[in-house]
């Protein structure tokens, strides 16, 4: 299971679908949404913040994309501002894109979006390989 999860993504309606599978997957404590990058890195400059053991991080976005905020956050507080990893949520398959998500030592994958309850449950076993955590099954 995964404790604190965050998504960062500037569609509404995405991070609306992104909830509704994360609170029905069981797979998930807490889940903290940011719409940008710039109020998930004032969250991570809280010292009273929560451990996010991954984080769920689009691409494209306004104002600060991914790709800066991963920059911002690993200058501002270094490659353990998240405990586990950052996953790449994207509607881009280009191998460009996917190269430079993993040129950051944080990253851990890749997925093309919608997010889906498999996706979903790909990125928990996968945490638990990277970290070591206990994968539950979901609440039936």
């Amino acid at each position: 299971m995964i404790d604190h999860l965050m998504t960062i993504d500037d569609e509404p309606i995405d991070q609306k679908l992104y909830k509704r599978l994360i609170e029905r997957s069981g797979l998930v404590g807490t889940l903290h949404q940011h719409l940008g990058g710039e109020t998930a890195l004032d969250f991570f400059a809280n010292p009273d913040r929560p451990e996010i053991d991954a984080i769920l991080l689009d691409i494209n976005m306004p104002g600060m994309n991914g790709f800066e905020f991963l920059h911002a956050a690993t200058t501002r507080f270094g490659t353990h501002f998240v405990k586990c990893a950052v996953i790449m949520l994207s509607t881009s398959a280009r191998e460009e894109d996917k190269a430079r998500a993993h040129s950051f030592d944080v990253v851990h994958g890749f997925m093309t979006k919608p997010l889906t309850l498999d996706a979903l449950r790909q990125v928990d076993t996968r945490l638990a390989e990277l970290c070591g955590a206990q994968v539950q099954p979901p609440a039936a």
